[in-house]
């Protein structure tokens, strides 16, 4: 892990743990931090220039949002969704972003529409190039952009809170590995804006659905076939 570097003194204790849970969200999240991997609070106090209590409210905040998970007189641990847990999750990802199409087509014009389109000029662009990584985060962002689109606090926080536990920016490049699966998603993309600028919040929702279930199985035909996420 990169060091931070901060000094004990300064902000107040809710300050440090904010930053400390900001960072180690970010971390895992991103993948920074293998699923499995042991959490030492010494370790982290250091590292982040803090005493050892607002780092355990940090890990104990992240363990509420499904990213450790702590286990008594044994340690704290990365979370590593089993594939149960990932279907599940996907489950409900399928509901939310269905729900955020659907939204979406209903309202119009908005500026998210003029991201969207964007979005796929460059994700056309990258399936061209076959520039994995590239059409990932745009992967991301046109999901992003469609919550956003959906203009609803109560779904976007939701989402966001989902978002956390699947740890999705190591789960999508597993995901995409699959022979054929960026340009299938790709397509799946466009007909899902289609359907929005046509107002069909009906077939926006349906179509937006079965995209995230066709996803699901991409990913778990990527995973080991016992375990949870790779690298786990």
């Amino acid at each position: 892990m990169r060091s931070v570097n901060r000094g004990k003194s300064g902000p107040r204790n809710g300050s440090v743990q904010a930053r400390v849970v900001a960072e180690m969200r970010h971390r895992i999240i991103r993948g920074d931090i293998r699923p499995g991997s042991p959490l030492a609070e010494l370790a982290l106090a250091e590292e982040f220039g803090v005493s050892r209590t607002p780092v355990r409210e940090a890990l104990k905040q992240l363990q509420t949002e499904g990213l450790v998970e702590i286990r008594p007189r044994v340690g704290t641990f990365v979370t590593a969704p089993s594939r149960r847990e990932i279907t599940e999750l996907f489950e409900m990802k399928e509901l939310l972003e269905g729900a955020a199409a659907r939204l979406l087509a209903q309202r119009g014009r908005v500026a998210e529409i003029e991201l969207l389109e964007r979005n796929l000029r460059e994700a056309d662009d990258a399936v061209e190039r076959d520039d994995r990584e590239r059409y990932a985060g745009l992967v991301q962002e046109f999901h992003d952009l469609l919550i956003a689109g959906a203009d609803n606090s109560k779904l976007e926080a939701h989402y966001r809170t989902l978002m956390n536990q699947l740890a999705y920016s190591r789960l999508v490049t597993t995901s995409l590995s699959q022979p054929g699966r960026a340009r299938q998603s790709d397509r799946e993309h466009h007909h899902v804006l289609e359907l929005i600028l046509e107002k069909d919040g009906d077939s926006a929702e349906h179509v937006m659905r079965e995209h995230v279930r066709a996803s699901r199985r991409a990913l778990l035909a990527g995973l080991p076939p016992t375990g949870g996420t790779p690298g786990a």
